[in-house]
Parts: C-alpha cells; structure tokens; sequence
C-alpha cells in the first residue's frame, strides 16, 4: 500500500467528515458505540484495535446510504487465518502494552490515587478531599499516563487497517502505522486539536444555554450523552484518517467524504 502525504490542514477535513457521517447514521454510530463499550474493561483492551476496523467498515456503510449494523464487528473475523492471526497478535500486544502503561503511571504516583480514590469512596468532604486532590504526584500520574497512551496509539493508529486491508503482517503494520502518523503528523496534530475544540465548544455553549434558562446544574447532565455522542462521532472519523493517508487495494469505489447537504 502506497503512503500518500496530506496537508496539516487535512485534519479539520476529517473532524468534518466524522461529524457529517455521523449524523447522517447517529442511532446506529452510538449503537456501536455502546456495544464496544459495554465488551467489559479487560477485553476492550484486546479487541480495542479489531474494533476500529468496525467503525471503518460503520463509514463505508454509512457512505454508501446503508444502515450500519452491529454485524460489522464480526466482519473483520471471517478473513483469512493469516491475516486473522495478525489482528489477535495486534490485540494481544496492544493490551500488554496498556496495562504496563497503567502500571507504570500508577508506580509513579507513590500511592496519591489510591489515597484520592479511597477517600471518595468513603465519602469524604470536599474540604478533606482537597489536599489529596491537590497532590503533585497525582499530575504526575495523570501526565505519565496521557504521555503513554498518546505514543500508544502511534504504532497502532493504523496498524489493523493496514493487516485487514493491506495484508500486512503484525510487525510490518506497526512499523508502517508508526511511519504514516510521523510523515502526516502536522493533519494528525490538527486532527486531535479539532476534536478537543469540539468538545470543549459544546462544554461552553451548553453551559451558556443551562445557564441562560436557569438551569446550570442541566448542563453536567448533558454530559454523558454527549460524550457518548462526541465518541462515536470521533471513530466515525477514522475511517477518512486511513483513506487519505493510503492507497487501499480493495476498498472499491467508495466516497471519501459524505455527501453536501440537499438544500430544499
């Protein structure tokens, strides 16, 4: 598979196109969405990197005006065993590489998370909450983690693409998706600061909106189906990330962008 280079600029193109296919299919992205989440914790880890060649396949449906089913997660299975062997290594290796990740970040912290979790538990005062919330070992913490998870998803990034539609192997994968993200790492810096911008704009005008009616305490329960939303909408993005930064040899003749608006 040939790699094409992109224009940083190209990022926005892909937050765009995430949010237009998005809405162009909300119940079925947000379905997904739940399905993958609901998977549990310990084997979301291993199927994290299977599942967004769902979300892909999700796009191309949702390109082609069909209704994306909860179907597409198995889609990437019935493959050849070669290239189904190098998924499950994928699964594997990133899964081992997030829980060394949490471990590190937590052996970091000299135990100011456990001391913070404990105390919300036991339903501890804001006032005592406070110094424990305050610790400097808990940035530290929280920075080691966000570091680590961030130079995880290089390597990974386009990886199970590149095995599903590539055929490449698992070691060749990694070391072409760590390749792509570094020569096309001005869109993908666009494209994470896109997403963080959309989200925080939605924060700022649903408070203002809350606040307006006078409800502002409205606003924190417009989170969580926001979020959920927002999360769905970002890997219904993915898909536009690989196919400009590739030259895919049988995804067919599909659109790389969702279809203008009708105006009546």
């Amino acid at each position: 598979m040939r790699l094409k280079l992109v224009p940083a600029r190209q990022g926005l193109v892909w937050v765009k196109h995430g949010l237009r296919v998005f809405f162009m299919r909300p119940m079925a992205f947000c379905l997904l969405f739940l399905i993958f989440m609901i998977v549990g914790p310990s084997v979301m880890l291993a199927v994290a990197p299977l599942a967004t060649i769902g979300f892909m396949l999700a796009t191309q449906e949702a390109l082609q005006g069909r209704f994306p089913m909860p179907t597409l997660f198995i889609m990437p299975l019935r493959i050849d065993k070669a290239r189904l062997w190098a998924q499950v290594k994928l699964g594997i290796a990133y899964a081992v590489c997030t829980v060394v990740i949490y471990l590190l970040s937590t052996g970091v912290d000299g135990g100011a998370l456990q001391s913070a979790s404990d105390a919300m538990n036991a339903g501890k005062s804001a006032t005592e909450l406070e110094p424990l919330m305050s610790d400097p070992r808990l940035m530290t913490w929280w920075l080691v983690l966000v570091a680590g998870v961030s130079a995880l998803a290089i390597p990974f990034w386009y990886a199970p693409a590149l095995v599903h539609w590539g055929g490449m192997s698992a070691g060749k994968a990694v070391f072409f998706s760590t390749v792509a993200c570094w020569r096309n790492k001005g869109a993908l810096v666009v494209y994470s600061l896109g997403w963080m911008a959309v989200m925080m704009l939605f924060a700022l005008v649903s408070g203002l909106v809350f606040s307006l009616l006078g409800a502002p305490q409205l606003a924190f329960a417009a989170i969580m189906p926001a979020a959920l939303m927002l999360s769905a909408a970002f890997y219904a993005s993915l898909y536009f990330t690989f196919a400009d930064c590739f030259e895919p040899a049988d995804v067919g003749d599909i659109p790389l962008e969702p279809p203008a608006q009708e105006t009546p």
